[in-house]
This record gives C-alpha cells, structure tokens and sequence, in this order.
C-alpha cells in the first residue's frame, strides 16, 4: 500500500493497531497526515476504530473501492440488497444467512477459509449453493472461482479472501410455529407449534440477541429462537443426551448453525455461558429458583418466558415471577387441532398450557 507512494520521498510508516496509528498521528509535526486503509474505509475498515480516538483533529474521510463492489462487478452481481458478513474472528453464522438471504457477502479471515465455509455450508444443507470465491482482488493474480459449494470443499485460497453465496430457493420469512411433523422426533417431549410461536414471539428477540433454551429437548424452540437472532448465538441446554443429540439435528436440519448444544444440569452447566438477553424454560428439574438466581446474575435484565401444564407447575412460577420479576404475563393456551377418522373430521383436543412470561428487575 505504500509503495506506490515511494516516489514522493515522504515519511512513512507501517502500523496496524489504531492506537499505535493515533499515537504517530500525535506525536508528529506534520501539518498534513494520511492514513491508508486497503478498501472503503466505510466498509468493514479499520477506520472505524481509529476515528473515535482521533479527539480535536480535523479529519475529512475518502472512500475507496471495497472488497464487496470490485467482486460483484467482476461476477456480475448486484448487491442492494445484499447481506454482508465479516468473519474476521467468528465462525458462526453462516449457514443460517445463506439460507435466510438471497445472497450475502463473507469477508474471509482467520480460521474461516473458503473451504471451511463451504464444508460449513455442505454440513447444513446447501450443498448446491451457488457459491463465488475472490482471491487477491484489483492485483495481478486476482483470481475468482464459480460453482457450488460442493465443489471448494478442497480449494486452496489466500488468507483474506471473499465468497459470496446466491441461494435463489432461500426463505422468504421467518419461520414462526413450524410444523410439528417438519422436525426430527424421538421420544423426547417437545413444546407444539402453537405454544412454541406464542412463547418465542413473548420474548421479542434482537436479531442479535443470546438466547438460551433451558430443557431444549427436541430443539423446536432452539430452531424458531435462532430464525430471530441469525446475528446472534442460542445456546440450547438438556440433562438427557438424546435430547442434545436431536436438537443438534434439528439445528442442521434447519440450517441453524448459530445453535451451541450443552448436556448438563442447569444452573451448573450455565456459569461458564455468555450472558442472555433472552430466556426460555422448558424444564428445570425442579431447580427453578436456583436457575433463575442465575440469570439474575449474568444479566439482570433478562427476559424469561417458561411454560407450565400442571398446576404445581404453574403455582411455583408465579412465585418465582413474583420475586424476580414483579411484573409478569400469564396466558392459558388450549389448542383444538383437527384429524380425519373416517369420512369424518373429529376434533383432537392437546393438554392445556400456561405461558408464563417477564423482565428481571435489578436485585439492587
């Protein structure tokens, strides 16, 4: 980046860490300053650290070419309504946007190579993905790939590459009150559509919220949480093996890949977890209290939903609501589907249930 400017025999200097680079802009007695970003210094830039500590200098911003616009015009793409992830220091989230996006745009770096995307891709179902890989962009090497991702699984790519996925067959909606039948079942208990959608919907979840669903069993509500949170991280939680290990597939079946499985008994397999914004109770095992003591403690202004469907159930949440909550929402759902039997429609009457729903207050 600096070489071009070599001819006019100015000072330079190679630095990286905005503070090292601020420190220089400080320390000098230069009238005039630049700094030099590869790319759009609006786009996934360094420049984004840099100017809040830039205090009392006047400072004007060019932007350049990104990543993003020199390889969707070398493959012909537009991008106005295109989603950009950075996967500089992440691993997560991909899967769930190429299946929820028409096309998005990864910026490559780290431990996240362009093979292990696509073997990310392939280990979720979107093995026929479109997929476009650019190397050494706007150089004389540059390189750029086109194929499905079944096919990059060995590609050997540059560290700081880019890859762009067009899935023309990807969901138009969030998925809410998913059919029963559409998951993968054992014989673990899981939360019905009807109930499921009200809980997750009483939760209100930011697309970049961490969620936690403690006693997932089947991961149905794991999979809707996630639908909501796709810049986000669930962590699912059960004492039962079987019910982490069908969680696990229905989070690939879904193409969930933000979804974190952990088998252990709550709270104590909670301690070591990032702090939730939002929390659903499928099961305590009877250590409601304790876990709820436990959320307080990550984050206490979390928002907890449970269900309950007897009334011992339902008696010790309210209590426990009361306490940690004040406010609070219950709801009864009973839910009438309907079945053929014969040439008749008969109805098919489910086991009554009690949302129970609302905001930790601060323990101070």
């Amino acid at each position: 980046m600096l070489e071009p400017f070599a001819a006019l025999q100015k000072q330079t200097v190679c630095a990286y860490q905005p503070e090292q680079v601020a420190e220089i802009i400080r320390s000098g007695d230069a009238e005039r300053i630049a700094v030099l970003f590869s790319g759009d210094s609006s786009f996934f830039s360094g420049a984004k650290n840099l100017l809040p500590i830039m205090n009392n200098i006047h400072i004007t911003v060019l932007p350049g070419i990104s990543s993003m616009s020199a390889m969707c015009a070398k493959c012909g793409l537009q991008y106005e309504n295109m989603k950009f992830i950075s996967l500089h220091g992440t691993t997560a989230n991909i899967a769930v946007h190429a299946a929820t996006n028409h096309s998005c745009f990864f910026l490559l770096g780290g431990d996240m190579t362009a093979s292990k995307l696509c073997q990310r891709l392939c280990d979720y179902g979107l093995s026929d993905i479109q997929v476009y890989i650019g190397m050494n962009l706007g150089y004389e090497n540059e390189k750029v790939l086109v194929g499905k991702a079944s096919e990059f699984l060995a590609v050997q790519t540059e560290t700081l590459s880019v890859l762009i996925t067009v899935n023309s067959s990807y969901l138009r909606y969030i998925p809410c009150a998913i059919p029963d039948s559409q998951f993968i079942r054992g014989q673990i208990p899981m939360t019905k559509s009807e109930v499921r959608c009200n809980a997750v919907s009483l939760l209100r979840i930011p697309h970049d919220a961490i969620c936690w669903d403690i006693g997932c069993g089947t991961g149905s509500v794991s999979v809707e949480m996630a639908f909501r949170c796709p810049d986000g991280q669930v962590y699912s939680f059960d004492q039962k093996q079987e019910a982490v290990q069908l969680t696990e597939q229905n989070a690939h079946h879904f193409a969930c890949d933000h979804i974190r499985t952990v088998q252990g008994k709550c709270p104590d397999c909670l301690h070591n977890i990032p702090s939730p914004d939002v929390v659903f109770i499928g099961g305590s095992g009877g250590l409601l209290n304790e876990i709820f003591e436990e959320i307080q403690k990550k984050n206490p202004k979390a928002a907890v939903t449970m269900t309950a469907v007897s009334l011992e159930t339902l008696s010790h949440a309210v209590r426990i609501f009361e306490q940690y909550c004040g406010e609070y929402y219950t709801v009864q759902i009973a839910v009438t589907r309907t079945k053929k039997v014969g040439e008749h429609t008969m109805f098919d009457t489910q086991n009554p249930v009690w949302l129970i729903s609302g905001e930790l207050k601060c323990s101070g």
